[in-house]
């Protein structure tokens, strides 16, 4: 079966000259360096924001940045840059771009270029790396995901907590890794006391008799698509649960989904090799989507 993942993106040959933003200077892809002292290199210390580009507007973009600079003060760093700043990066780098919709910003911040190659931030002394990737990008998903059930586990809050987004990602890479090696394109993960919480790289509902099930949130990705969803539920009739279920649960459901910044709502067609409902988009996926390009398309009158 062709391989899929929950990022795949149609090709675009505009994408090879892209200017990256670096540290305030706009920079050719091949020369978008950062130093092998960097923090973020070195040790995954940082945080990182996806953005998505629908008709000149930056979905969802106050969510994104309270994210980003909340995300920023819980590991005492210093972004360097206010708010308005920031987002005035991201406009200078789409328009450098030319890009008018359908493009995906990943906006990275490290610590920085450390002194001496070793853990303890005192030792990051030259101030925050900043960059951001803008790429033309459609998604381009051709069947529903396959799922499969890995030991790893989302961490403790008092770990690394999992609602950060931080470039520490090497526990989902291995999740993610383990779920190929069972012919699976994403990890399903457990929390800690062994109920459904979410994958390696998207947060994950389940429809059961009409009802959209998704897990507490208690140690999951702090997902706005996650957020929206739920809101968009509440608000349009759609009975939506934040709750505790078991593998059983998610085998035994009508349809599946994830959800995140890149895919929206990507189906979910198998778990552990049972297939969920058709194994196909559900009716209940299919209103949620449209209600989310809906709100999209409210946003960005």
């Amino acid at each position: 079966m062709t391989e899929v993942t929950t990022h795949q993106a149609a090709e675009d040959a505009r994408n090879d000259a892209i200017l990256i933003w670096l540290n305030g200077a706009l920079k050719p892809r091949a020369e978008a360096l950062v130093s092998v002292y960097d923090s973020g290199f070195m040790l995954g210390d940082g945080v990182w924001e996806g953005l998505r580009l629908y008709d000149g507007h930056w979905t969802f973009l106050d969510d994104h940045m309270d994210r980003l600079f909340e995300a920023a003060k819980a590991i005492d760093l210093d972004i360097g840059m206010t708010r308005d700043q920031v987002i005035s990066a991201l406009s200078e780098t789409q328009k450098a771009n030319g890009m008018t919709t359908d493009a995906h910003a990943r906006l990275m911040v490290t610590r920085g270029v450390k002194t001496r190659p070793f853990q303890h931030p005192s030792l990051s002394r030259q101030g925050p790396t900043v960059a951001i990737i803008m790429e033309h990008s459609r998604p381009s998903i051709p069947r529903p995901i396959r799922l499969a059930t890995v030991p790893h586990m989302r961490g403790l809050p008092m770990t690394q907590d999992p609602k950060l987004n931080s470039h520490s990602k090497l526990n989902c890479i291995l999740a993610c890794i383990a779920a190929e090696k069972a012919g699976a394109d994403e990890a399903l993960m457990l929390d800690v006391h062994g109920f459904v919480n979410t994958t390696n790289a998207c947060n994950f509902f389940i429809v059961r008799k009409g009802a959209v099930w998704t897990s507490t949130g208690d140690y999951c990705m702090n997902g706005i698509t996650r957020a929206k969803v739920i809101e968009i539920c509440h608000a349009n009739g759609i009975p939506c649960f934040e709750r505790n279920y078991s593998l059983v649960d998610a085998y035994g459901a009508d349809e599946a989904f994830l959800t995140g910044t890149f895919g929206a709502q990507t189906p979910v067609g198998s778990i552990d090799g049972r297939q969920i409902g058709t194994g196909q988009m559900g009716p209940v996926t299919e209103r949620i989507r449209a209600l989310y390009k809906s709100l999209i398309a409210e946003t960005c009158r």
